[in-house]
């Protein structure tokens, strides 16, 4: 079943209305026709199944058959504040972090950050990223899509992560597993979660010092040194399953 994002505004009496590039995609890419179901999501938590009865140049209008009562959403709101990593890895790093149920993906620029982004170049960036993640939720079926927001330093980022009941950063150099099982364990349903991940570089120490002082709290993923693209979506899997588990308890 194809799966589309419309905002609030379109869904109106029982109907939806697809508007915009999607209308092309859905007929000439993935030629939708009349009486077809899809899976249409408001980017607010409502999802619905729908028919499709009407296409034409500028809009796809849809019938309302049932509403979705299950939300696939993790029930937490995760950011994943991930130091710039180079060439596209974090193209992959986005895509995979929104199938694993991420809420925002916040670029972040540290001391060994060897990418540098700025002005044009990080709009160009940003707007990519954000289709990316776009692309990502529709595949994965899921109900909101992902915010990928402008690139900030690591102080705005400890910041930014205050406010969340649960703060971890990925550090190689953490030893045994023992911190991060206590903090794993700490995790449930309704926390704000931050994960910090530094880029190839990893932390420098200092960056560290700063992390624990602001609340972030050093994990270990293993006996293994992980790269960066790994580093992020190894925990983010820990945790999503640790989300879903309590679901499903």
């Amino acid at each position: 079943m194809h799966h589309f994002f419309v905002k609030p505004n379109q869904v109106e009496n029982g109907q939806i209305r697809i508007t915009g590039s999607d209308v092309n995609h859905g007929k000439n890419v993935l030629r939708i026709r009349p009486g077809e179901e899809i899976l249409v999501s408001d980017g607010c938590g409502m999802d619905y199944i729908c028919q499709v009865y009407s296409l034409d140049e500028t809009s796809i209008l849809a019938q309302i058959t049932e509403k979705e009562t299950k939300s696939r959403e993790l029930p937490a709101f995760i950011t994943l504040y991930q130091g710039l990593p180079k060439s596209d890895k974090m193209e992959l790093i986005i895509q995979k972090a929104v199938e694993l149920g991420v809420t925002r993906i916040v670029p972040v620029a540290t001391k060994n950050a060897v990418v540098k982004l700025e002005g044009k170049r990080e709009e160009g960036k940003i707007k990519r990223w954000q289709a990316i993640a776009e692309s990502a939720a529709k595949q994965s079926k899921r109900s909101r899509i992902p915010q990928v927001s402008g690139v900030i330093n690591l102080g705005q980022a400890l910041q930014e992560g205050a406010v969340c009941e649960s703060r971890l950063i990925a550090y190689e150099q953490e030893e045994g597993m023992a911190g991060t099982k206590r903090e794993l364990l700490k995790i449930s349903g309704g926390q704000r979660i931050a994960v910090l991940i530094g880029p190839e570089g990893g932390f420098d120490e200092c960056e560290v010092q700063a992390a624990a002082k602001a609340g972030f709290c050093p994990v270990s993923l293993g006996k293994r040194i992980l790269r960066t693209e790994t580093a992020g979506l190894s925990l983010l899997s820990v945790i999503m399953m640790k989300l879903e588990l309590m679901y499903w308890a």
